[in-house]
């Protein structure tokens, strides 16, 4: 039986509703069913225009982005789906922050669906750095399917450890 451990958060009832298709090797076809085709951004500054695009649309009046890209040294596992980086440096006698977002490359052929989840998450560690209640009512206000897409992705990583090749 394989493990599910990017699902391991989630209730019984859907770990066993996805260890199904796993048994009866419909994991693929349920995840191609429902997400057919893959995004455009293939470089890091393709994916700034998307993020940027995001960005513009939900949260004009936040800090600047100082980078976006994808990054081929960050682990699913240890460094979740991408990461968002806060860095403050003393210039002179100047304080300068920064904030920027890192993907895992392994993010540069999924459906758009996954990557607009993955960047609403990052953006919303913008305003809110914790995952408490404010950071996921954010993460909603931008997607509101956003946990939907967040099983769904977990369900990807699933069907990735198992060595299907979907895209």
């Amino acid at each position: 039986m394989p493990s599910l451990k990017y699902l391991s958060a989630y209730p019984e009832e859907l770990q066993s509703q996805i260890q199904l298709l796993i048994e009866k090797q419909e994991l693929g076809q349920y995840l191609l069913a429902r997400y057919p085709t893959t995004h455009s951004c293939n470089n890091d500054k393709q994916l700034r225009l998307f993020v940027m695009a995001l960005k513009n649309q939900h949260l004009k009046r936040s800090a600047p982005l100082s980078k976006i890209e994808f990054n081929t040294k960050l682990h699913v596992i240890n460094n979740a789906l991408g990461t968002h980086s806060y860095i403050t440096r003393v210039q002179g006698k100047k304080l300068k922050t920064t904030n920027e977002i890192r993907i895992s490359s392994l993010f540069k052929k999924v459906p758009e669906a996954f990557l607009n989840m993955i960047v609403v998450h990052e953006l919303a560690h913008i305003k809110e750095k914790d995952h408490n209640a404010e950071f996921y009512k954010l993460c909603r206000y931008m997607l509101p399917d956003y946990h939907q897409l967040e099983f769904d992705l977990r369900v990807y990583l699933t069907a990735l450890d198992l060595g299907l090749n979907l895209y």
